[in-house]
């Protein structure tokens, strides 16, 4: 399996404010944190934003923070919903013209192994992902003062 940049991003932009707590963080902190590209964070921010995962505060001394605790955010429900497209096959997409679809044994083997990625990811949420025991090493690693 594979999930896009764009994903990743969103779910490195919910480590650092999770790890960082209450305290507001700009898009420069993370973008600097990581050594990505602050363009791309723009857009990850604004759809984190516009989806209720995080709250911004404009102005000289704003930022961004989680808007909801950890716990409460699944990382099966993130990816579905940062993911463009699942269909990690052509015969999964609306605009399938493969031949052999009809008689085809893959399709439903990466159905299942898709399901079956995707119920991993369910089982989880974001406080698993940054585990409190890591918490120093995490704010070590990411430059958070």
């Amino acid at each position: 399996m594979h999930i896009t940049r764009y994903t990743d991003y969103s779910l490195r932009v919910l480590i650092y404010l999770a790890v960082q707590g209450d305290e507001l963080a700009t898009i420069q902190e993370i973008a600097d944190s990581y050594d990505i590209s602050k363009n791309h964070l723009m857009k990850v921010v604004h759809q984190l934003n516009k989806k209720g995962y995080i709250e911004t505060i404009r102005g000289k001394k704003g930022g961004m923070r989680l808007h909801m605790a950890p716990e409460e955010i699944n990382i099966g429900i993130l990816v579905r919903e940062t993911e463009q497209d699942l269909s990690i096959v052509e015969c999964f997409s609306s605009k399938n013209a493969c031949r052999i679809t009809p008689v085809c044994g893959l399709k439903s083997m990466l159905g299942e192994a898709l399901t079956a990625f995707l119920a991993v990811l369910d089982k989880y949420n974001l406080a698993d992902v940054i585990q409190d025991k890591h918490r120093p090493q995490l704010l070590r690693l990411l430059q958070i003062a």
